[in-house]
C-alpha cells in the first residue's frame, strides 16, 4: 500500500506538459485600390530551346498542308469564274459553226496593218468637234464662211452599221471577236455575206472602242477611203474576202 501511495503522490506532483502551438503572422490590411498579391509562377527554362515546339491543327480554318494547292481556295472575279465556266463548256459541247468562227480571228500582221489604216479615219472627239464649231461660228460671222466635204470616217453603232450593210454603203465592216453576250453579233457575218459585203474579226472591242474614242465597240465600218489608202483598202479586202 504504501509504494502505490508513493507512486500517486509522485505522478500528482510532476508538471503537465503543454503544447506548443505556432502562430502564423496576421495578414496585412487590405488598402484601397490595390490588387491583391499572387503567387509568382515558376520559370521556365527557356536557355534550353530557341523556338517553342507547337502542334499543327489542320481544321477548317487553322494550319494549311505544306504543299497544298492554294488556288481552289481562292475567290476568284465573278468575270474569270464566267470565261474559266464558258472555256470549259465550249471544250465539252459541240459549238456551232456560226459561234465557232468567231475563234479564228485576223492573224497578229494583216491586224496591225488594218487598224494603221483605220486609225487615219478615226472620227473627231468632243475638244476637236468644238474646236470646229467655234471656227466655223467666227467664219460665219466674219462673213468668210466656206463649205466644206463630208469627211470619210469610221461608223460605229450596231445599229448603224446593220443599215450600212444593209443599204450596200459599207464597203469594209470589222467585228470584235469577244463581244458578251455573242447573240448581239452573232447574225452580222450572215448578213454580210447575204450583201457581198467584206468583213473581218478582230482582237478585241477594247481595241475598236480606242478608235472611236469609246471604252468598247461591237463592230465599225468604212464606208470608203481616201485616193492615197485605195491601194492598202484592196489588199485588206482581198485578205478579208479569202479568210472568211
Amino acid at each position: 500500500s504504501y509504494s502505490r501511495g508513493f507512486s500517486f503522490a509522485a505522478a500528482s506532483t510532476m508538471p503537465k506538459a503543454t503544447k506548443s502551438k505556432s502562430k502564423q503572422p496576421a495578414p496585412a490590411p487590405f488598402i484601397p485600390g490595390s490588387k491583391p498579391t499572387q503567387a509568382a509562377a515558376p520559370k521556365k527554362d527557356t536557355s534550353a530551346v530557341l523556338f517553342d515546339s507547337r502542334k499543327l491543327n489542320f481544321g477548317i480554318g487553322q494550319s494549311l498542308k505544306k504543299g497544298l494547292d492554294l488556288s481552289r481556295y481562292v475567290k476568284w472575279p465573278r468575270y474569270v469564274r464566267l470565261q474559266r465556266q464558258r472555256k470549259i463548256l465550249y471544250q465539252r459541247l459541240k459549238v456551232p459553226p456560226s459561234i465557232a468562227q468567231f475563234t479564228n480571228a485576223l492573224d497578229k500582221n494583216n491586224a496591225t496593218s488594218l487598224f494603221k489604216l483605220l486609225h487615219k479615219y478615226r472620227p473627231e472627239d468632243k475638244a476637236e468637234k468644238a474646236a470646229r464649231l467655234k471656227a466655223a461660228g467666227e467664219a460665219k460671222a466674219a462673213g468668210t464662211e466656206t463649205k466644206t466635204k463630208k469627211p470619210v470616217v469610221l461608223k460605229y453603232g450596231l445599229n448603224h452599221i446593220t443599215s450600212l450593210v444593209e443599204n450596200n454603203k459599207a464597203k469594209l465592216v470589222v467585228i470584235a471577236h469577244d463581244v458578251d453576250p455573242i447573240e448581239l453579233v452573232l447574225w452580222l457575218p450572215a448578213l454580210c455575206r447575204k450583201r457581198n459585203v467584206p468583213y473581218v474579226i478582230v482582237k478585241s472591242k477594247s481595241r475598236l472602242g480606242q478608235l472611236v474614242h469609246k471604252k468598247t465597240a461591237t463592230a465599225v465600218a468604212l464606208t470608203g477611203v481616201r485616193a492615197e489608202d485605195e491601194h492598202d483598202f484592196a489588199q485588206l479586202v482581198q485578205v478579208a474576202r479569202t479568210s472568211y
